[in-house]
This record gives C-alpha cells, structure tokens and sequence, in this order.
C-alpha cells in the first residue's frame, strides 16, 4: 500500500501539472470506488479553477475555492499526468481534465484492486480536518508539532506493542508498516516493547528518525511497492537502503545477526533481535 511519501512524490508531482488549472470536465467509469463517487461532481468542478494540492496522511487534497477533492490511493492506486486523447486502459476509473496555458492535461486515476477513494468535501460542510476520514488523524510527522514529547505523553497508558501504536494513526499519522519498522531499528527500538514502557529519551531519537527516515523516502521517490508507479512513471528506489523490511533471513547491516520476522495485528514485522531492545 502507498504510505506517506508515496503519496507526497504523487502530490508533487501532480502539483505543477494541476494547480492554477481550470477544470474542464471530470470523467467517471464506474459508480465509485471504495465509495461511490459524488454525485454530479463534473457539474461541480467545471469551470473551477484548482488553487492548491495538499495532503493530509495518506489523502491527497485538491483545493478549490468552494471546496477540495479528497484521493485516496487505496492499496494499488496511482494517478499519471496525461495529454487528451489516450484511451483510457482497463482500471483507469477517473480523470480530472484540466485547461492552462500549456493546453489540456488529464489527471487519470489507475486502480486494479479499487480500494481508493475520490470525495467531495464543501465549504458549507464545515472545517475539512472534521470530514470523517480526517478527524481521527494525528499529527504529521514532518510538521512542527510532531517530537518526542508528544510520543512520550501520548503513550504513557498505551500498553500494546509500540509498532502498533505507531500503525494506528491516531498519535502520528502516516508512519506505515515499512517506515514504522526502519524507524524502530535505526532508533533501536523492539517493535514488541509496550508503548508506556518507552522513555523520553528514546522517543525523542524515535522521533528524529523518522523524520530522517521519511523526509529521505520522499526525496528518494518512495519505495518500490508491487502496485505504486510515481506520476513521471518511475518507481521510488528508497527500499535499497532498508536496513530490515522485507529482509528476513538476511544479515542485520549492523551487527549481522539474521533478521527476524514476525506478526502483529496481521502484518509482518521485521526487525534485529540484537539491536533493538
């Protein structure tokens, strides 16, 4: 599945194709996705100028002046930027058409498995960190409000594993199952330790790592997942510096115990015995 900076080099990469355009029309293939797709959106967004491209976790905001377009990825979600008239393949489900000086592009959404997502939030509906999906959201891990002290307060009744913790999204959004467990070996952390059990200090290093962590995914292009394609059509290449995920069996690039892997909560962890505690 697309994490965090997968979604951040798609934003990127669509934002200069995208903002300051004039919506000409939006095409639909089917009925919705993961959820239906809102009804009369072409009628919404005709003629809309988009103002801005943001992201919220995983979400890919559009802006526009009554509203934003909410997109998802899903689990084999990725959107390319495209010049009018190519055919649409199987699975491409959604295009957003746009006119700007350099002539009509289209933002086509390709999605195998449709577990993604296009919403429509309006201004009258209140604030959009209140839609359903974003409001349970905690803080982003490259802004500002995001350190070891917050970890640390936040988790000092969390008796479930720290990996889990930080897989649930309601403290620091966006820390996926391959950037929680390279953050938890470069911090030195066991991924089975309970989340209270964790001091200060170590969090704060938990902290900074992933920071590092994400912030060098993203410059990287992401990881090569099975289905994420970035919208120039490369793959990302940060999954040549993992140090354990997906590593199992393999010599620990430290200490070069073997890497182990294990389950939790249905996903594998992978982790070194010997250099996390």
């Amino acid at each position: 599945m697309p994490e965090l900076p997968e979604v951040e080099v798609t934003r990127r990469g669509v934002a200069p194709h995208i903002e300051g355009r004039v919506v000409e029309q939006v095409v639909c293939r089917r009925d919705g996705l993961r959820w239906p797709f809102p009804p009369g959106l072409s009628a919404l967004l005709a003629g809309r100028r988009i103002l801005s491209t943001g992201r919220r976790g995983k979400y890919l905001l559009i802006h526009f002046e009554h509203g934003t377009l909410i997109i998802h990825l899903g689990m084999s979600g990725h959107l390319r930027v495209l010049p009018p008239g190519i055919e649409p393949r199987k699975h491409d489900h959604f295009d957003l058409v746009v006119n700007g000086p350099d002539g009509v592009q289209v933002l086509r959404l390709h999605d195998p498995r449709r577990f993604g997502a296009v919403l429509w939030h309006a201004n009258e509906d209140g604030d959009l960190e209140e839609h359903i999906l974003l409001r349970g959201l905690g803080v982003e891990p490259l802004g500002e409000q995001f350190d070891g002290a917050l970890l640390h307060r936040a988790t000092r009744r969390r008796s479930a594993p720290i990996k889990q913790v930080l897989l649930a999204g309601d403290i620091v959004v966006g820390v996926g199952n391959i950037y929680a467990c390279e953050s938890l070996f470069r911090a030195g952390i066991s991924p089975k330790t309970a989340a209270s059990r964790i001091s200060r200090a170590r969090y704060d290093r938990l902290a900074e790592v992933i920071r590092e962590i994400l912030a060098a995914a993203i410059v990287q292009g992401g990881s090569t997942l099975r289905d994420f394609i970035a919208v120039n059509g490369q793959s990302g290449y940060f999954q040549q510096t993992y140090f354990v995920y997906d590593r199992a069996g393999v010599p620990c690039r430290q200490c070069e115990a073997p890497v182990r892997q294990i389950k939790q909560g249905q996903r594998s962890t992978f982790y070194c015995a010997q250099c996390q505690r």
